[in-house]
């Protein structure tokens, strides 16, 4: 039996299925959870298809090399498994852990907009990856041109470096200011 979509809760994408395994309706699958491995700690997933937001149970779910593999309840077989490609993971936002004041995922800083010292816009964060060394966060380049032209089309990467580079953060306000030359 699957749980009913809650009307109205946000829903906050952890990962997405990206292969199968094996014969028996395992799905493979892209976790940006930290550690990789909590996206099959939600016992209720919601997939994201051109019809919208499906609520599944996952049954299992494990680490597999360095992957992570889910069975889901209803899908036994390779076959069922392909209608679950290249869908999006969620969760409900009400669903994730409390983070402390100074804390924030990842997706409350997409869109946001970045300054620098100055108080001159740089562009709006687009994504943040792992490198390894540090994260980096993913700027579409709003500046404009000594013409007064928008320089749409370019991304600055800044590392996620706080408090030196990254220097503050308003979610609220939806605003990170940071110590870096775009042109670096």
């Amino acid at each position: 039996m699957q749980p009913p979509d809650p009307v109205g809760e946000e829903h906050i994408v952890l990962g997405r299925i990206v292969g199968f395994f094996g014969v028996q309706g395992w799905l493979k699958v892209h976790s940006d959870t930290n550690p990789r491995k909590n996206i099959v700690k939600y016992k209720r997933w919601f997939l994201k298809s051109a019809a919208g937001w499906s609520p599944v149970v996952l049954l299992n779910g494990k680490e597999q090399g360095k992957n992570v593999i889910a069975k889901l309840e209803g899908v036994d077989s390779r076959e069922q498994a392909a209608n679950y490609l290249g869908l999006d993971i969620a969760v409900l936002r009400t669903e994730l852990p409390a983070l402390a004041s100074d804390e924030f995922y990842w997706t409350d800083l997409i869109g946001c907009l970045v300054v620098d010292q100055n108080q001159a816009l740089l562009g709006t964060v687009k994504r943040l990856f792992e490198t390894g060394a540090n994260d980096v966060m993913v700027v579409n380049d709003e500046r404009e041109n000594r013409s007064g032209e928008k320089l749409f089309g370019n991304e600055i990467l800044i590392p996620w470096l706080r408090p030196d580079v990254i220097t503050q953060v308003d979610i609220a306000a939806q605003r990170v200011e940071v110590d870096w030359d775009p042109d670096f």
